[in-house]
């Protein structure tokens, strides 16, 4: 999976940049990067950072003297996000964002946006971010998906075709739609985000499509057993 989606989102890197840094979706990375709230100087860890639509808000926050690292999967997105490096405080790194390729403790900052979706095992993934960030870092996952309000419950079909065109892959006869898939793993996410941060919230955003939780990472011995992740939301 993580090398067809390597070989996808590099194949429509170009359009998928122009769509991380449409209006409408960098006001989210603003919202995020400001509820993710690091300090001027932190280290922040952007997790499937595409082309590094969420760089300039979060560089914003963290200042001059703050570093930026964003991970992705996919060597062509990358390539595009390395044209805006603005020195040695930034960095884009190959590598698989459920699993990042810097030591525990080694940030002071994780977000991932429009990302747990594209991800197997959602709720580990989370479990390995806040062992990254540690004790007392800010975790924050943002996401698009359906929306209950009224009257914006009409663009779900909008959005369940984007969703299926921007997904690679194509399910197996049985198999979750790729809205409901995407939705699933998103609910798994967030329900982890909220289980291993104190305080921790969720808000909604964007006519209701956008979900965001952040929170302040607790202690590992006082997480909840791994078991509990995916009772709430099986695959």
């Amino acid at each position: 999976m993580a090398t067809d989606a390597a070989a996808f989102y590099s194949a429509f890197a170009r359009v998928y940049d122009l769509l991380a840094r449409a209006p409408g979706v960098d006001h989210v990375r603003r919202r995020v990067a400001t509820a993710l709230d690091p300090a001027v100087g932190d280290t922040v860890l952007d997790l499937g950072c595409g082309t590094g639509g969420n760089h300039p808000a979060l560089r914003r926050e963290i200042g001059p003297t703050g570093t930026y690292v964003g991970v992705d999967v996919a060597p062509g997105v990358l390539e595009i996000a390395r044209r805006r490096e603005d020195g040695s405080r930034t960095a884009f790194l190959r590598g698989n964002a459920a699993r990042p390729p810097v030591p525990d403790g080694g940030v002071d900052a994780v977000c991932a946006t429009f990302l747990v979706g594209m991800l197997a095992e959602p709720a580990a993934a989370v479990r390995s971010w806040a062992r990254t960030v540690g004790p007392g870092g800010r975790l924050a996952v943002a996401n698009l998906s359906r929306t209950a309000r009224t009257p914006w419950w009409l663009g779900n079909p909008a959005f369940r075709l984007a969703v299926r065109l921007g997904s690679p892959g194509r399910p197996a006869a049985g198999e979750p739609s790729a809205v409901e898939r995407l939705e699933r793993r998103v609910d798994t996410a967030h329900t982890a985000v909220r289980r291993l941060c104190e305080p921790a919230a969720t808000e909604q955003f964007a006519l209701g499509f956008g979900r965001l939780t952040v929170g302040t990472v607790r202690p590992a011995d006082e997480w909840p057993s791994a078991s509990r992740d995916t009772a709430d939301h099986p695959e």
